[in-house]
């Protein structure tokens, strides 16, 4: 790991609750899709766990910008990202995280709530600005339609990865988008959609409970643990 300076270039709200944050940083920083970093707002005390959070990268490594993206709390330290403006300066330390994609797989599929979204779309970027052979399947949950981040950007992904399937579900609401379906991503589910469950690397990303549940299905299914990759979002 090694602490980085960058300049932030722009702000993109991806829903009413979610925001990203594109950093130009003053050298390259090397990382893997599914990797984050840790932001640090007090430079003088690195402990300080209400000013220095984990934030997964949300853009391919391939980008010459770096981006993350966080919920937006009434937490002191979603304060400061709300009080940042382009050019602001900003500190992290990178790379961390082992949930990572490999150019060697040929089959994944993704089990992801909320803001676990985040390195779903670095490794969808990787995938296609790469030209990577990888089937891929996401399942993308949130309470309602309009929770779902990076909406227009998968959308405009799909019809240009031909194997790339895309499943949203709605669990407190009925979709009105037939292509979102309404409920919880459970074992009919994946199922139903998916006919070599047994063949795919299955990543989960999100809050622990999110995490493990996703992980309980996947043992549910047969999936060997080797296959099943996960990272917990812990005080995000």
């Amino acid at each position: 790991m090694k602490i980085f300076k960058g300049k932030l270039i722009e702000i993109i709200q991806r829903t009413a609750t979610i925001a990203s944050f594109r950093i130009l940083p003053e050298e390259r920083v090397d990382f893997l899709p599914g990797q984050f970093l840790e932001l640090i707002f007090d430079e003088n005390n690195l402990s300080n766990k209400e000013l220095n959070k984990y934030l997964s990268f949300s853009a391919s490594p391939t980008k010459d910008y770096i981006e993350v993206t966080k919920r937006l709390s009434n937490s002191l330290f979603s304060q400061r990202l709300k009080g940042l403006k382009a050019g602001d300066s900003l500190t992290f330390k990178a790379p961390f995280g082992n949930c990572v994609l490999k150019d060697e797989y040929k089959k994944i599929a993704f089990l992801i709530g909320g803001i676990g979204i985040t390195p779903i779309i670095s490794m969808i970027e990787y995938i296609m600005e790469r030209k990577l052979d990888i089937d891929a399947v996401l399942f993308y949950s949130n309470r309602t339609e309009d929770d779902i981040a990076f909406r227009k950007e998968l959308d405009d992904y799909q019809p240009k990865c031909c194997k790339l399937k895309i499943f949203y579900t709605a669990t407190d609401c009925q979709p009105k988008d037939n292509r979102c379906l309404a409920g919880h991503i459970d074992k009919s589910l994946l199922e139903s959609k998916i006919k070599d469950i047994q063949e795919r690397i299955f990543f989960t990303f999100g809050p622990p409970g999110m995490v493990e549940a996703m992980k309980n299905i996947c043992l549910g299914l047969n999936c060997t643990k080797e296959n099943i990759k996960t990272e917990s979002f812990i005080g995000y």
